[in-house]
């Protein structure tokens, strides 16, 4: 069945816009640190705090079988309205520490109906090409990521409410967007009841298990790599006497992700995801094991190592969702892809406070040695076989 042209670039442009709002704390994060006077801790706990957002939202999805018994299309916005109206209160006036980490959670839980949901929108209607069409998704996503980084960068941009209220209206309008234009795919099989053992019983499937173990890998390095990129820059800066915008290259770096994502997706066309995952990871893990060494580099050769890794760290990441998607009965996709988000996300959390906690007293230059472990599990878990 052929689908209707505008369908995939409705789904990409809605994802785009509304996981602008991920990062949106963090690249404002000089500001924030000002209002509630937190110290350099503040980069972990402002992430942190959206990532465990997100772990609860999609647990709770995940159990309630939300995606799978209800419209994705609705869910997405209703989800993209509320996690809109919790980004847009970092414009109040005070805010202390916990208000910003609540509204952070928030915006992280509302997420969960985003992010997995609109991966699942993709699968309701992509078979053989769902490699394919999950780089541009999950290409829109990183692109989001590195948007506030880009708007913080610009003149405009110094003004910390202008990211604010850009993040906050991308994503009213994203949601808005996808649930005029989108109906429920032909591929959907809707969940007719509510079974809160279908989640956890996915991991007998074998090809579900594999890949999912692979994707856990990849999430503890991918989160934290993203998060303190900005002090690797800065760090660099201080180092080597240069004085490149931290902004504008941790955006460049993020965003580079979004075209490897894609790149990603078209070769899976030709060689299966499988082998795009793997060797994404097989490379990332490299650069985090040869990462002291990049900032002993001539400037040039640093950002290029750096915007390297930056591609190798979110190539892999669509591919594990398609093995993910592939390995599961059509009517638990949705319950099966927010299953494995949660647990990946919630193992984010502990790569990105390990290095908050480190921060302080480790060198930079050796701290993103410990995201090795990630990429060294994650392939030793797709090396035991291929993930049909």
């Amino acid at each position: 069945m052929k689908q209707k042209p505008h369908i995939l670039p409705i789904i990409i442009i809605s994802q785009f816009a509304c996981t602008c709002l991920w990062f949106a704390g963090n690249a404002i994060i000089d500001e924030l640190t000002v209002k509630t006077g937190l110290g350099t801790e503040i980069i972990g706990y402002v992430l942190s705090s959206v990532q465990l957002g997100f772990i609860t939202g999609t647990l709770v999805f995940a159990l309630l079988m939300i995606a799978d018994r209800f419209s994705p299309s609705r869910v997405f916005m209703v989800c993209a309205i509320l996690a809109a109206g919790c980004n847009a209160l970092m414009l109040s006036g005070h805010i202390s520490k916990w208000f910003l980490l609540s509204i952070r959670f928030g915006t992280g839980f509302f997420l969960a109906g985003i992010y997995p949901v609109g991966m699942k929108i993709a699968a309701d209607y992509y078979g053989k090409g769902l490699g394919k069409a999950l780089g541009y998704l999950v290409g829109a996503l990183v692109l989001g990521a590195a948007f506030p980084y880009w708007v913080s960068s610009l003149i405009w941009g110094t003004d910390y409410t202008v990211v604010v209220k850009a993040t906050s209206l991308l994503a009213f309008l994203g949601g808005l967007a996808l649930w005029a234009w989108v109906p429920n795919g032909p591929l959907r099989r809707p969940s007719a009841k509510l079974r809160l053992r279908a989640g956890p019983g996915l991991f007998r499937i074998p090809g579900f298990r594999k890949a999912a173990f692979g994707y856990f890998g990849h999430m503890w390095e991918l989160y934290a790599f993203w998060a303190f990129t900005p002090l690797a820059i800065q760090t660099f800066n201080t180092w080597s006497g240069n004085s490149h915008s931290v902004a504008f290259w941790t955006g460049m770096v993020i965003g580079l992700g979004g075209l490897s994502c894609i790149l990603g997706g078209l070769w899976s066309q030709k060689v299966g995801s499988h082998k795009v995952a793997f060797r994404a990871l097989l490379v990332s893990g490299a650069l985090c094991l040869v990462s002291p060494l990049l900032f002993r580099l001539p400037s040039p050769l640093f950002l290029a190592g750096w915007s390297l890794w930056g591609m190798a760290v979110t190539a892999d990441s669509p591919q594990f969702s398609t093995l993910v998607a592939s390995a599961v009965p059509p009517e638990l996709k949705g319950t099966g892809l927010t299953l494995v988000n949660c647990i990946g996300f919630a193992i984010s959390i502990g790569s990105i406070q390990l290095l908050a906690h480190l921060a302080d007293g480790t060198n930079t230059a050796l701290l993103f040695l410990i995201l090795a472990v990630g990429p060294i599990l994650g392939l030793w878990a797709l090396a035991r076989g291929k993930s049909h």
